[in-house]
């Protein structure tokens, strides 16, 4: 797969309006003079038009509470994608009811979504309307190629219809002795490095080393890191630094999908090698690696496949994603076939969508347990007299009731995933199941949604609304879980895939590997905890709410790391 870009060349019609010509041309060149200047004229005006439009034309839309804008370039967006962002998010669930509008750059609307029956319509009833951001799609092609975070409509359906069925909790059944392989090698590695004593150590480090192993032998059959020994590998140092370069670039990223169409070679690719932007760089430079690795990974696979059982040579005996993907893709109808760039596009875009997912959700949770020591140990009790550190089959394991509850909390308060972004393909009216006060006191009980507006789900905030939760909506409860919910949660009909939360999203476009992460998460937890003690470190760790939220010690925008004591579990005289 290559970059490929197209540069427009002057001709020598082209440039007859730079030339004295002969008599004879002189009303061909006026002809040519004036319809050039007539469609610079209707270019000038068309760009006007699109980026002041927001300023000019009145709109319901205007009538909306919401933030002043915090400068006319950027409007909220820096508020909002700021690595900072979480008193920006406070404020917009603390003061505005489920909807606010936001200003874009150059003054353009933005229409912030939380409240759960808008975010239905948004997500669900009418996601046809409300496409993916083309920032976010392009982007995503950009750098990694037709996969299924790049793809909109029935392309996505098509995708995401092959993928399915390796998603399955009965698929996830076949994989689980996978995990447990994954998690006893990150137990002994850490192991290893503890003493007799708390030992402090980087828990980001290695719950992003255990992400990627798991990704690598349950998703491509590969080993990725033997997390036993330090083995530095090309593949799994690309892959853990794109989160740092993306959450560095959230607003360079809006600007690449109006460069020419790149894929991997040429002078398009020089040109975005060189943007003056670190992350932009390094996001270019990890696609380059990602794309020449995954292509002699499905190579390799493939030729397993056509050569005839010996995928039991390969890590997890053909069970992983990849190696189930592409023999189905083998069978599958002329219509219902993906290409061979689109399977292979999905390699990276898979391990890179769960990989920092999960690993900095494991980060969250062993926060919250070292923060509340009781939950850890009550937790840690849990596990030890179901034998879950032994062990367990997939049903009994996803089904224990205080890491379940455990889970979920951390899930609900610190999602990952802040927000995502739509955008309108055409009008439509967004009705609201209660009607919010206007900025002129009025009763606006629909929003009219123009064409091409940008569309903010609230994820985290829909989590942590009080209004749904109750007025603890930000404390960290898991117990919660245990007890009846709120009848205003049950009754607001949370369109999210996963137990009344957002956190991976819903409708068509919801996060496919939900039931990945999950197990992956507690077989981790029921691993450690069976095995260790988990302190705060006395350094200050900042959380950076980037594409995907991190932790770091150097202030915001650092390098991922979480320094957290460690210590042996001795039993009830620990």
């Amino acid at each position: 797969m290559g970059f490929t870009t197209h540069i427009p060349t002057l001709s020598t019609f082209d440039m007859l309006p730079f030339f004295t010509l002969p008599q004879t041309s002189t009303v061909v060149a006026s002809d040519s003079s004036s319809i050039m200047q007539a469609v610079a004229v209707c270019g000038i005006t068309w760009l006007l038009w699109k980026f002041f439009r927001g300023w000019v034309v009145v709109s319901s839309m205007d009538n909306l509470p919401g933030p002043p804008s915090d400068s006319w370039l950027f409007g909220n967006l820096r508020q909002l994608l700021a690595l900072d962002s979480m008193p920006f998010q406070d404020h917009l669930v603390d003061k505005y009811p489920g909807i606010a509008l936001l200003r874009g750059g150059l003054g353009s609307k933005i229409l912030y979504v939380f409240d759960p029956d808008a975010l239905h319509h948004v997500l669900v009833k009418d996601q046809q309307t409300y496409e993916e951001g083309r920032f976010f799609t392009r982007t995503n092609a950009l750098l990694f190629g037709q996969s299924l975070l790049a793809t909109l409509g029935d392309h996505h359906r098509k995708q995401r219809k092959m993928l399915n069925p390796v998603f399955s909790p009965k698929h996830m059944r076949y994989m689980l002795p996978i995990f447990y392989d994954v998690g006893h090698l990150l137990a002994q590695a850490i192991d290893k490095r503890v003493s007799s004593q708390p030992t402090e150590l980087d828990i980001a480090t290695w719950m992003g080393r255990a992400a990627l192993e798991f990704m690598g032998q349950a998703g491509l059959g590969y080993s990725l890191d033997p997390l036993i020994q330090d083995k530095p590998d090309e593949y799994a140092v690309a892959l853990k630094s794109f989160s740092y370069a993306n959450a560095r670039s959230g607003l360079p990223r809006r600007l690449l999908p109006y460069f020419p169409t790149i894929r991997f070679a040429g002078i398009g690719h020089w040109i975005l090698s060189h943007f003056p932007h670190y992350g932009v760089r390094t996001l270019v430079n990890v696609s380059d690696v990602l794309w020449k690795r995954s292509c002699e990974i499905y190579a390799d696979k493939k030729a397993a496949i056509e050569g005839g059982g010996t995928l039991g040579q390969q890590v997890g005996d053909g069970k992983d994603i990849m190696s189930i993907l592409m023999a189905a893709n083998m069978e599958a109808s002329g219509e219902d076939k993906l290409d061979e760039q689109e399977l292979i596009a999905q390699m990276s875009t898979l391990i890179l969508a769960g990989m920092d997912t999960t690993s900095n959700a494991l980060c969250l949770i062993l926060t919250h347990l070292a923060e509340h020591p009781d939950i850890q140990q009550e937790l840690r009790e849990e596990i030890l007299n179901s034998g879950a550190d032994k062990g367990l089959e997939f049903d009994t394991l996803m089904n224990l009731p205080l890491l379940e509850a455990v889970c979920r909390e951390t899930l609900r308060l610190d999602a990952p995933l802040a927000q995502v972004f739509r955008e309108t393909r055409k009008d439509i009216i967004l009705p609201l199941d209660h009607p919010i006060r206007g900025r002129d006191g009025s009763l606006i009980h629909e929003i009219l949604v123009p064409k091409d507006t940008v569309v903010v789900a609230g994820l985290m905030n829909c989590n942590r609304y009080q209004a749904l939760w109750g007025e603890d909506a930000k404390e960290w409860k898991p117990k919660r879980w245990l007890a009846p919910l709120p009848e205003s949660l049950t009754e607001a009909k949370i369109p999210g895939v996963y137990s009344n939360l957002m956190t991976f999203l819903g409708g068509g476009r919801s996060c496919i590997g939900f039931k990945f992460s999950q197990m992956e998460m507690k077989v981790v937890l029921s691993l450690l905890l069976s095995k260790f003690t988990f302190e705060k470190s006395p350094q200050r760790v900042f959380w950076n709410l980037g594409a995907v939220r991190y932790p770091s010690v150097a202030g915001y925008g650092a390098k991922a790391c979480l320094p957290m004591k460690i210590g042996l579990y001795k039993g009830d005289g620990n």
